[in-house]
């Protein structure tokens, strides 16, 4: 298996095993558990793809990836009462799906067009919507609304990739380089609050109150 392919592979496990864990949070079924863990696992590539015009996309080509998450969800079906922490555990294997596929979605943007700038949106756009998307359907505080930084991880770790990559580094050092900085600018926020300045004027005002 090459190193994209494994970090494709790893990114839909992880991203799975997070739309699991909100689904155990939420005390859903089986079903439940598959649903979530597919729709975050594969999301964000599914979203790639589309915008790439890479149709039919990744998971029809190969169902492999379903089966994936499939196993993960079930899995974590029977084992997230075992957790003391479901949430935090959330956001940190939500960090390390960030950083695995901030840089496959980059290369995989590179590849299909050969632009810089494309590969660095397809980048940040596999690995942020999942966690949204995750969020949004299972009820929880989105990823994107949380005050520590979150996208500008992916968008990170995108960008430093695509550098390394423009600039003839080989493949396998590009992607560690890449991973390590989403990781590590994710991880910080998790662990030490940061987070860019908030807008503090006063609060948007009520559409009725704007008709007045």
């Amino acid at each position: 298996m090459t190193l994209l392919g494994f970090l494709d592979y790893a990114g839909v496990a992880v991203f799975a095993a997070t739309g699991a864990l909100s689904a155990s949070r939420k005390q859903l079924d089986v079903i439940g558990f598959l649903f979530l863990a597919a729709v975050t696992g594969i999301g964000g590539g599914t979203l790639r793809d589309v915008v790439l015009g890479n149709l039919p996309v990744f998971w029809v080509r190969d169902p492999g990836y379903v089966l994936v998450c499939a196993t993960v969800g079930i899995l974590v079906f029977f084992t997230a009462h075992l957790v003391e922490s479901r949430y935090r555990l959330l956001l940190w294997l939500d960090a390390i799906g960030l950083s695995a596929y901030c840089v496959m979605g980059a290369a995989k943007g590179f590849v299909a067009t050969g632009s810089p700038t494309v590969a660095i949106v397809t980048g940040t756009l596999t690995a942020a919507c999942g966690g949204i998307l995750r969020d949004i359907i299972a009820g929880e505080p989105s990823v994107l609304l949380r005050p520590e930084i979150y996208v500008t991880a992916a968008l990170a770790g995108a960008c430093v990739f695509t550098a390394a990559t423009v600039f003839g580094l080989a493949l396998p050092v590009a992607s560690v380089f890449g991973a390590l900085t989403a990781f590590s600018i994710r991880g910080g926020a998790l662990r030490f609050g940061w987070s860019f300045p908030a807008y503090n004027s006063r609060p948007g005002r009520a559409p009725e109150d704007v008709m007045k």
